[in-house]
């Protein structure tokens, strides 16, 4: 096929629509997801710029999974409401083009935006995943200060609930602890001043604490108080236990392991990470996220067959008729992706299949609107 100038003009216009929406997207996916997932990995460590640089690289292939479909199709459904507007369609038919050949440029973009997606959804998302999970482990274990932020509450470290009142360096003072045990205080602790020990080859570190009061609790069955000890000393010591920081922050969940590794766990029916056997519920999981992945990389395909005659349906030059078809359409294929992640640990519901339906739905859709808009 010999590409003539109505495919570069089509092509040019919808290709430059599309990165301008992904710019525009990028910005306001990071920003959103800095400040959740700081939040949920890091908490309220003191956390050092070259993380939260990494941090935001990282977010990037997490947010092209939904942020490329929608352009593309934002773009698609500009271009055509345009075009459509000018009758310069009308015009392209009269000249002999059929519809089919009119959209290829838009077809080819298609492809090529879904083998992107398929990278992105297979490799590169997956990958981030597992690293972003890792960055709170590593800011601990080298930093170990920065977990105690003045005036807030730490409760990143299993089993404690800390609250720094001042910090200078590896000095606290007027710390409050809270000792649990399940869901109930085992001892609380107010202390005047602390100092912050690390161990030479150990995760583990200490906190010396000077002027200590410390209230013991004892349950009875019924989990009410049976018993409250009173202690002052002067000077004692608490461990923190950084390898039970270490299996919690680093526990990788489906969505966050490789493909090959998926692939592996439903051939061999073991975990790829720890070697044990899997629950049919915990193969449900690695199998919707596998086909999670494969069915999302080609939203661009689907996308494309079912905006060409909605953006020439609207026939409208309003950037805010095409952005409303978008999110509609959007929202609607997101919903079944949700659907499926929420059923991914029932196999009798298939999430796995859930995961194809908005494809073959909007795919079926999108075929039918082609051969109208084809015949007219």
């Amino acid at each position: 096929m010999i590409p003539r100038i109505f495919d570069r003009y089509i092509g040019r216009q919808v290709l430059s629509a599309t990165l301008m929406g992904v710019l525009l997207l990028s910005g306001v996916f990071i920003l959103g997801n800095l400040y959740k997932k700081l939040g949920e990995f890091l908490g309220d460590a003191e956390i050092p710029l070259s993380v939260i640089a990494e941090f935001v690289w990282l977010i990037v292939p997490f947010s092209l999974i939904f942020i490329i479909p929608w352009a593309f199709l934002t773009s698609i459904l500009l271009v055509f409401g345009r075009l459509s507007a000018d009758n310069e369609l009308v015009s392209l038919r009269m000249t002999g083009w059929s519809m089919s050949r009119i959209c290829a440029p838009v077809f080819a973009l298609a492809v090529a935006f879904s083998a992107l997606c398929y990278w992105v959804n297979v490799d590169l998302a997956p990958a981030a995943k597992n690293r972003m999970k890792t960055l709170f482990y590593e800011v601990a274990t080298e930093n170990p200060e920065s977990l105690f932020s003045e005036g807030r509450v730490l409760e990143k470290v299993p089993g404690f609930r800390i609250y720094t009142g001042r910090r200078l360096g590896r000095k606290m003072e007027d710390l409050e602890i809270i000792e649990l045990e399940g869901a109930m205080a085992k001892r609380v602790i107010h202390a005047r001043r602390a100092q912050l020990e690390t161990r030479e080859k150990s995760l583990d570190f200490t906190l010396h604490l000077f002027e200590a009061d410390i209230e013991s609790y004892n349950h009875s069955p019924d989990k009410k108080v049976s018993k409250v000890d009173f202690l002052r000393a002067a000077e004692t010591a608490l461990d923190f236990p950084m390898s039970s920081l270490r299996d919690k922050t680093l526990k990788v969940n489906s969505s966050m392991k490789s493909t090959s590794q998926l692939w592996q766990e439903l051939k061999e029916k073991k975990d790829a990470v720890t070697g044990r056997v899997m629950e049919p519920k915990h193969l449900s999981l690695a199998r919707t996220e596998l086909n999670k992945r494969y069915s999302f990389s080609l939203a661009c395909l689907t996308f494309a067959l079912v905006g060409i005659p909605l953006g020439v349906t609207a026939q409208r030059r309003e950037t805010s008729t095409g952005f409303a078809l978008s999110l509609v359409t959007a929202v609607v294929y997101i919903a079944f992706i949700i659907l499926g992640d929420t059923l991914n640990d029932q196999p009798g519901s298939y999430p796995h299949l859930i995961m194809w339906l908005p494809n073959v739905l909007f795919l079926g859709i999108g075929a039918w609107l082609f051969r109208n808009l084809s015949r007219k």
